[in-house]
Parts: structure tokens; C-alpha cells; sequence
């Protein structure tokens, strides 16, 4: 489906309303993201952020509305089949197998791929970003500290050769050092090609590095504009970002 500039959203709802049971948990919710772009999705909690992102791998579907990617409508497609098609996700608090070493983890990333030949290479470029997770390649990701754990999880999303990186709450459990590190390191990312949709509840610093931003209230979007309109915005500033 066509976007108003005429191109073709990477990952877009239109209309979409989810339910958990009797709950309506997304109303009438319209997303667009563009190949290339960073997108905030900012709320409080309980305004249906984490669901929206259930909703894009195929854990939720839609009781109305449709998800497209690339175009296409995945509505019935299954988490395994949008992960093929590009869909990769960093979850909220890593979510690592703490048992396994950080190099198996970083492998499990690569489950869906159907090339082997360019493994390597993405491996150097995960060690590029995250010079510590070479050095911790053989331990137990359980023995990492919270931010070495979240570079893993990182990498092991990229391991995927994502089209969508998703990331929810990456700020989440981190030192207040680690937080902007660890922004540091996703507008990187993004700099380097990849698109993002992050969730996130730290609206200062998701808007300073995302292009746009979707705010979510009770599961409606109340405001949608670029990262710096929002940043300005009166409404955003008094709810969102900590100013009277």
C-alpha cells in the first residue's frame, strides 16, 4: 500500500483494533514506517504500546484493520513467517537463554536465514558495535551484566538481517550511563541502514535520535508528528516529558 509521498511503508497498520477477550486494547490505530526511518511509539503504561508490537510479530491479530509489510497483508501469517520476512525483534529485559553462551545466542538469531554465506561477516559487524560481546563470545549470557546482555540481544536481532528491528523498552534495567550508551549504539544502527520501531517510555531520549513518533493513549494515537514537533508540541512536553 502506497503511502501520501507516494512510496511503500515498510511495516504499516491501517485501522487496526485488537481485543483480549472482552478488553479493546487498540482503537482505530494507523502506523507508517518508511524504509530507512527510526519511529518512536510513546505512552504511559497500559496505553497499548507492548500490544502494538505483539500485533507486528503475529503474537496478537487484529480483530479489525490490517498490518501490511512491505505492502503485503500478514494478517494470519505466523511469528515464524514475518521473522522470515524481516521482522526482528530486541524484547523488553533481553530475554536471553542464560544458559546458553552469548555465541549460541547470537546464533539463534540467524535460525530463519536461508544464506550462510554472509555469517561471518555479520558476526565481525555485531563485534564492530559491540567490542565486549566478542570478548565474552564463550561465556554463559546469565554471567553478563544488564548492559553486556542487552548488546547480545541487540546482536542477536541483527543476526536476522532484519527489514523492522523492534525494540521494547530498550532503556529498561539500565544504569543511567548504559541508557545513553545504549542509544548511542541504536541510532548507529539505524545510521547504518537498518529501520527501527522502538518503544519506549524515556520520550527525551527516543525523540532525540528517532526521525517520528506515535503517542498512544488507552489505545488510541493521540499525536503523530517528527521527533522535533513533538519535542515542542505543549501537549507532549506537559504529559510526556516531565515539564509543568
Amino acid at each position: 500500500m502506497s503511502g501520501a509521498n507516494g512510496r511503500t511503508p515498510v511495516l504499516e497498520f491501517r485501522g487496526v483494533d485488537t481485543h483480549y477477550g472482552a478488553a479493546h486494547i487498540l482503537k482505530d490505530v494507523d502506523v507508517e514506517i518508511y524504509d530507512g526511518e527510526m519511529v518512536c511509539l510513546l505512552g504511559g503504561n497500559a496505553s497499548g504500546k507492548t500490544t502494538t508490537l505483539k500485533t507486528v510479530l503475529g503474537i496478537v491479530e487484529p480483530t479489525r484493520g490490517t498490518v501490511y509489510l512491505d505492502g503485503e497483508p500478514v494478517n494470519g501469517w505466523t511469528t515464524a513467517e514475518r521473522v522470515k520476512h524481516g521482522i526482528s525483534m530486541v524484547p523488553e529485559n533481553r530475554r536471553l537463554f542464560k544458559r546458553m553462551t552469548v555465541k549460541e545466542n547470537l546464533e539463534i538469531g540467524t535460525y530463519l536465514r536461508e544464506d550462510e554465506e554472509n555469517f561471518e561477516d555479520d558476526m565481525e559487524h555485531i563485534f564492530e558495535l559491540f567490542p565486549r560481546v566478542r570478548e565474552r563470545l564463550n561465556q554463559k549470557a546469565g554471567t553478563l551484566s544488564g548492559g553486556e546482555q542487552q548488546m547480545v540481544a541487540m546482536g542477536r536481532a541483527l543476526m536476522a538481517q532484519p527489514k523492522v528491528l523492534l525494540m521494547d523498552e530498550p532503556s529498561m534495567g539500565l544504569a543511567p550511563v548504559l541508557v545513553a550508551q545504549n542509544f548511542e549504539i541504536i541510532d548507529q544502527i539505524n545510521k547504518a541502514g537498518t529501520t527501527v520501531f522502538m518503544v519506549e517510555q524515556n520520550a527525551n531520549m527516543a525523540l532525540s535520535i528517532a526521525d517520528r513518533g506515535y503517542v498512544l493513549q488507552s489505545g488510541e494515537i493521540v499525536l503523530a508528528d517528527t521527533a522535533e514537533g513533538l519535542l515542542n508540541n505543549p501537549q507532549m512536553r506537559q504529559a510526556y516529558l516531565g515539564e509543568a
